[in-house]
């Protein structure tokens, strides 16, 4: 993870310095760190994903909700307060019991993968967001070619599917609804 790194960092600390910013920041069992921006391919590809989502579950009149990497995500096991790309929950939101702007009930989280957080996405991350109940589905999406690998829950199992190609589509099954890659990657240049 490519950031700027305070250690020792209390959460009230943490909540209190991003409210007084403009900058996101991730928090890790006491260590903040300043999230780096990301490219026009990152940007795109999180804003067709969210788009995507959010048009399939309002024209399915789903109880689920498709938010962007705005909304941070308590994991209380971990200690951890991180932004998704983009992520999805579904029936009434769950807050966290000390900081109203964090949600811990997401079913399904996505993250557009880079060179630099390609590792941590489906490492240290993955572990962490593996500690939510609530989620069903991991969703990494590259950046640099056509491709996308989903982690879907199966019992206390994850299962990969990787579905490669803009002709593909990826089936969400936690959402009820199938995305086609043409869409996720519409007005990339590779």
């Amino acid at each position: 993870m490519e950031a700027k790194k305070l250690n020792n960092i209390s959460v009230a600390d943490y909540i209190s310095i991003e409210k007084e910013n403009d900058i996101k920041y991730e928090y890790h069992n006491g260590t903040i760190y300043a999230l780096a921006g990301g490219t026009f391919n990152h940007g795109a590809i999180c804003g067709n994903i969210f788009g995507e989502m959010r048009s399939a579950l309002k024209e399915k009149e789903s109880d689920c909700r498709a938010y962007t990497s705005e909304i941070k995500v308590h994991i209380a096991k971990e200690k951890a307060y991180v932004y998704p790309d983009a992520m999805v929950i579904c029936g009434a939101v769950a807050y966290a019991k000390n900081e109203i702007n964090s949600i811990t009930n997401p079913i399904l989280i996505v993250e557009v993968l880079s060179h630099s957080t390609s590792n941590y996405d489906r490492g240290a991350k993955f572990h962490k967001y593996r500690q939510l109940e609530s989620l069903q589905e991991y969703l990494l999406i590259e950046q640099d070619e056509a491709a996308v690998e989903l982690y879907k829950r199966v019992n206390d199992l994850w299962k990969i599917t990787r579905v490669e190609g803009l002709e593909t589509s990826i089936d969400l099954s936690s959402l009820g609804i199938s995305v086609k890659l043409a869409s996720i990657y519409e007005g990339i240049v590779f």
